[in-house]
């Protein structure tokens, strides 16, 4: 019998080869808890592509609550700070923490997320937070770097594949203006 694990699922795009990845070993739930997407109609958006995931690759989902305000609180005075700096480590806690706090109280061996697989993002960072959560909670953490191994290029087919919406910036507020002030080639 496999081990069941709760996936943290920051967006459908990097859902896909993560999902796939642990499918073989897991008993694979996504959680899809994203208090920092904005706006409301963002947030509906990527849920909607976690949903057609969920059906695509046959695996449950989970939606945490869409709480903007408690967010921002968590975030105050962290505003300006640059993309991946002081205002991202507390957003990826915010989220792990609560996956870790839903996976113990539901009855699950193990967590993960997704976020480890954009390349915008430090894996060992997120890793490090994660085990954190885990030891806090009494709960296994599954490290990850699922942008290895041509991760993150899977993540693209399988994306496009499935007629997923692939978004243009992280999720919060701020990350949009990062992504305008530094557009990608």
């Amino acid at each position: 019998m496999k081990k069941k694990l709760l996936l943290h699922t920051c967006c459908a795009p990097c859902s896909t080869h993560s999902v796939k990845e642990l499918q073989d070993q897991y008993d694979v739930t996504m959680y899809f808890y994203n208090p920092n997407i904005h706006p409301y109609g963002e947030y509906v958006r990527r849920l909607d592509g976690a949903e057609k995931v969920k059906q695509e690759l046959s695996v449950p989902l989970e939606e945490g609550a869409y709480d903007v305000e408690w967010w921002l609180e968590m975030i105050q005075g962290f505003e300006n700070e640059p993309e991946g700096g002081r205002r991202c480590d507390i957003c990826y806690s915010v989220r792990l923490k609560q996956a870790a706090k839903y996976a113990k109280e539901n009855g699950f061996d193990l967590f993960t997320t997704t976020m480890t697989l954009s390349e915008h993002k430090d894996a060992a960072k997120i890793n490090s937070i994660g085990e954190r959560f885990a030891k806090k909670f009494g709960i296994s953490w599954v490290h990850s770097d699922f942008k290895k191994r041509d991760g993150f290029l899977n993540s693209t087919r399988m994306s496009k594949e499935m007629g997923l919406y692939r978004q243009s910036y992280c999720g919060c507020f701020y990350s949009v203006r990062s992504s305008i002030a530094s557009p990608k080639e």
